[in-house]
């Protein structure tokens, strides 16, 4: 991963028939005029990844091994940028696929974590920016397959559990690649941002390609999310280029903004604008104030301070933090993309499994607030909490009151809210609430003098008709 910028999303996409057996030239540059989806299409295509809300990042990868230590010493970087952190020349880096044995590692285990976590989809590293894989590339030897003492691929198992599971699988992959000869370093004390060598971009990008189609063809993944767009030498055009070769491939494919030159700012952009490429935005550590209203986007984050596994980050966000920020996403519309970094051998951490399960705890009751909701109707922050909305048919709407801070006169406030109240109720118990309307808006009385839940009481508001809020 990389430092924290916004990302931007933008549909531009290609209504394509083709299969992924069908046989296209990665040697050939694809067509990069990219027509319009219809909009009911591009609907259908995003209708899983809208309604999830709650994904599982996964960065694992031979970086683990020294987990955020080189010679001894901590290096103050990222774990899986301890290349560049500690400027690895390649052949001492390489070294470390002799030692990547991951003999704990359980796919079903790592499902089922997620799963219970209340996650309804998996985005792990198949190639991070050191350029190893973590699955069977007949383009190179650098993958775990040729170069580890584990010998077998490590993604198509976990993409058979998460399909068992009811889980989506889907694959990041970075385009600046510190391993493969046609990048160089950026300078003599980093490898980031790298350099093309004369002539060797097309050789790159047709190795981009052969890779990528060799993931849609093994583990066959419903997202590609891209990163290590930012060096020079790659250009928007090119990611439209790789955009419209993979939905060729697979018209179904789900890709991010990073494809392209994403990480520009969101200023003026909706979802018709030509000039960049891809089908939701990247928000990385952070969640955008306000959402980004008319964009599909997901905010990706860590639970310490490091993406890859580290010894010695212990420094962990609490479980109600990561409550609060899922809340927060689906609040404004954003899904939440929430990250683990395996050790070595193939576990997840203690302390992110038990924040996990916390999370799961909530989502068992809380679920139905956050899965397949949209934005608040209220532009700004509730004083109190947040707020998701639902559909529940053609004459009412559900507001999910997601009460962080309890109020003191056991009275809840819905300023501004014009709507008719039908009832209100306790999500976690069922309980009635009074509800009545007034001339500033709604309000909720008689609530229990405590919460149900210290980190966020779901109250249900069900209204008439679509939310309008003066």
């Amino acid at each position: 991963m990389t430092r924290p910028i916004f990302g931007v999303m933008l549909c531009l996409c290609l209504i394509a028939t083709l299969s992924v057996s069908r046989e296209i030239n990665a040697s050939e540059p694809s067509a990069v005029v990219i027509p319009k989806e219809l909009p009911q299409e591009r609907d259908g295509r995003m209708k899983w990844w809208r309604e999830a809300r709650f994904g599982m990042f996964i960065h694992w990868g031979i970086y683990a091994i020294p987990g955020g230590r080189w010679n001894g010493k901590p290096v103050n970087t990222a774990g899986e940028w301890i290349m560049n952190g500690a400027n690895i020349p390649v052949e001492e880096y390489e070294k470390l696929t002799k030692q990547f044995n991951p003999v704990k590692y359980d796919p079903a285990e790592w499902v089922r974590i997620a799963k219970d976590a209340g996650m309804k989809y998996i985005v792990i590293t198949s190639k991070h920016h050191d350029g190893f894989c973590l699955f069977d590339s007949k383009v190179t030897d650098y993958d775990v397959v040729d170069a580890t003492p584990w010998g077998k691929d490590l993604l198509k198992p976990l993409a058979d559990e998460c399909r068992k599971q009811g889980l989506h699988f889907c694959t990041y992959y970075s385009i600046m690649d510190w391993h493969h000869p046609a990048q160089m370093r950026g300078s003599d004390r980093a490898y980031n941002p790298t350099k093309i060598r004369d002539g060797r971009k097309r050789e790159y990008l047709d190795y981009m390609k052969a890779q990528l189609r060799e993931l849609l063809e093994s583990c066959r993944p419903e997202v590609l999310w891209f990163d290590g767009e930012w060096p020079d030498w790659y250009t928007e055009e090119d990611g439209r280029e790789i955009y419209a070769y993979l939905r060729q491939l697979e018209p179904t494919l789900i890709i991010n903004n990073r494809v392209g030159k994403g990480r520009k700012g969101m200023e003026g952009l909706n979802r018709d604008d030509q000039e960049y490429v891809g089908d939701f935005g990247t928000p990385e550590q952070q969640i955008p104030p306000g959402g980004l209203p008319g964009i599909d986007w997901e905010s990706c984050m860590t639970m310490n301070h490091t993406w890859g596994f580290k010894f010695d980050d212990h420094d962990w966000k609490s479980t109600e933090t990561l409550i609060r920020n899922l809340i927060d996403c689906a609040s404004k519309g954003g899904n939440y993309l929430l990250n683990v970094g395996p050790t070595a051998e193939g576990e997840i951490p203690a302390a992110s499994v038990e924040r996990l399960q916390g999370v799961g705890r909530w989502m068992k009751v809380n679920g139905e607030s956050i899965y397949a909701t949209q934005a608040s109707p209220w532009p700004n922050q509730l004083p109190w909490g947040r707020c998701t909305q639902k559909a529940i048919d053609g004459k009412t709407t559900r507001l999910y009151l997601h009460v962080f801070q309890w109020p003191e006169d056991h009275r809840l406030e819905l300023s501004g809210l014009t709507n008719t109240p039908v009832k209100a109720y306790l999500l976690a118990t069922g309980a009635p609430l009074k509800v009545e309307k007034t001339s500033s808006g709604v309000v909720i009385t008689d609530l229990p003098q405590q919460p149900v839940d210290a980190v966020a009481t779901v109250i249900c508001l069900d209204i008439e008709g679509q939310p309008k809020v003066e």
